[in-house]
């Protein structure tokens, strides 16, 4: 543990003192493992750059986790998660106009996008990389799993030393319950021991309608189904299924590793389930369907009656999301 403590130590020493991409970057990370929702988070960010600056060049670059393909990768709508990673795809999906790649090295990564026309650059889950600083690094802690409480891996979640919080320029408490009084938000700023300069904001997850995943082929009668069939590959779905659980009878529930890649056996068992309820609708998460997606042989039964749930975040109480557009804007 002392050795590790060592490295993680001259590993952020390292990263301070590292160069910039050369224009206006924004980095979205973490200190724990998984299960912050930094991709809900990036297109949050997205929305409003986008709305702040109309006519810039928007990208995201991530390493692109699990992907098969190497180096460099622009991506386009129609990439695969095999290709490109599953959280990325999403994102170009999702934003057609905004440049989104793929690179283990973000040092080239953000000179090729810079390249290509960028004027800023959204960083996903740069926060542990020390070969670049960025402009603006937004630190994520998940409201029910507080660094404070945890330990470094493999005892605990924490990837990074709790002490990196102090290199945060804001800190968003993830996850958290949608309604927070001053007290207590001044207790996390106390327990986490920032600064009087750093930021700390609180966000909350809601969820859009569900969307057929193959739109063509969906059967308009799944939208009434009060039973659902639910299926993930996520760090954490118990706030999904907290929210499903308020609208549908959940009769069955496939759980899955996160970033899974499905297999035929896979999609075999998902089919038993919807064979055995019939009358229910199958739901599933955005980056899962983008995986779901990649396999070529899937069920009738499955792609007539498969809804994603958008995720999105809000923040917590008057003025935050007023507040965080500011430090964007002063960029």
């Amino acid at each position: 543990m002392l050795i590790q403590r060592l490295i993680l130590n001259r590993a952020a020493k390292v990263w301070r003192k590292a160069p910039g991409a050369g224009v206006p970057t924004i980095c979205v990370g973490n200190i724990t493992v998984g299960g912050t929702g930094k991709t809900p988070h990036t297109e949050m960010i997205l929305r409003i750059l986008r709305a702040q600056r109309p006519d810039a060049g928007l990208a995201v670059l991530s390493r692109g986790y699990k992907r098969k393909s190497k180096g460099f990768q622009m991506l386009t709508a129609d990439s695969s998660a095999a290709f490109g990673g599953d959280e990325p795809v999403q994102i170009k999906r999702k934003f057609p106009d905004v440049a989104v790649a793929v690179d283990k090295n973000r040092v080239e990564g953000c000179a090729k996008l810079v390249e290509a026309g960028a004027d800023v650059i959204v960083l996903d889950d740069a926060f542990q990389y020390k070969k670049l600083h960025a402009d603006l690094n937004i630190v994520l802690v998940n409201y029910w799993r507080p660094i404070f409480e945890d330990s470094l891996l493999p005892f605990g979640r924490l990837r990074d030393l709790p002490s990196r919080i102090g290199d945060a320029d804001v800190v968003i408490v993830t996850k958290c319950p949608h309604e927070m009084d001053a007290e207590e938000k001044a207790g996390w700023r106390e327990k986490l021991g920032l600064r009087e300069e750093q930021q700390i904001f609180f966000t909350t997850v809601d969820y859009d309608a569900a969307v057929a995943v193959w739109q063509e082929e969906a059967d308009p009668r799944y939208n009434y189904s009060k039973t659902v069939v639910l299926f993930s590959g996520i760090a954490d779905d118990t706030p999904l299924r907290a929210y499903l659980s308020d609208t549908y009878k959940i009769v069955d529930v496939l759980k899955f590793p996160d970033h899974h890649k499905f297999s035929r056996a896979d999609i075999r068992t998902i089919a038993a389930s919807v064979r055995k309820h019939p009358t229910a609708a199958l739901l599933t998460t955005e980056k899962d369907a983008v995986r779901v997606l990649d396999c070529k042989k899937v069920d009738e039964s499955i792609r007539k009656r498969l809804f994603a749930v958008p995720v999105r975040v809000s923040f917590v109480g008057e003025g935050e999301a007023e507040a965080f557009a500011q430090i964007l804007a002063r960029l």
